[in-house]
């Protein structure tokens, strides 16, 4: 018979899997209280969240949520950040401060429905967010648009200098 705590604990994890697109494992062997608010709260404003539980409730969680395996990533001291909606943002923040701090390393990760490995998860923190990919569409389409325009606007300013010099030849003969 599990304890009421691990139940609670394994209802705590189902919530935070069920409000979050995925997750990082990381290892954060040698934080202090200070370092650990201050990682908590860059990842906060992120939209990421660092919950520490034991691993084997977070197996169990992730099993019943159908979400891929991790079971040899999950030993040691785990912390887990539940992101909300991007991946990049959690991820540059981690390594982030795990550069800052040299005391935190990815683990590895579940995103987009994978399990991925510490050196996949951190190759998530070197690709652009949201934000920065939207800017790089809009840039594409105004340079289409831009060329668009110049092409449509010169077809009428050729003929027209065209239609000049046919009646400027006229004139002079």
């Amino acid at each position: 018979m599990p304890s009421k705590s691990n139940v609670a604990m394994l209802e705590k994890v189902a919530s935070s899997l069920e409000s979050s697109q995925g997750l990082f494992v990381v290892d954060y062997r040698g934080l202090s209280v200070k370092e650990t608010q201050q990682v908590r709260r860059a990842l906060r404003e992120a939209g990421a969240e660092m919950k520490v539980y034991k691993n084997n409730i977070v197996k169990i969680a992730l099993e019943n949520a159908g979400m891929p395996n991790i079971d040899e990533m999950l030993a040691g001291t785990c912390a887990y950040i539940f992101f909300e909606k991007d991946p990049v943002d959690a991820a540059k923040v981690i390594k982030e401060q795990s550069e800052k701090l040299k005391k935190m390393a990815f683990v590895g990760a579940i995103a987009d429905g994978k399990a991925l490995s510490a050196e996949e998860a951190k190759a998530y923190a070197d690709l652009p967010n949201r934000d920065q990919l939207m800017g790089m569409l809009a840039g594409l389409i105004s340079g289409f648009a831009r060329d668009i325009a110049v092409c449509v606007k010169e077809v009428p300013a050729g003929l027209a200098r065209t239609v000049n010099a046919v009646s400027e030849k006229k004139q002079a003969a």
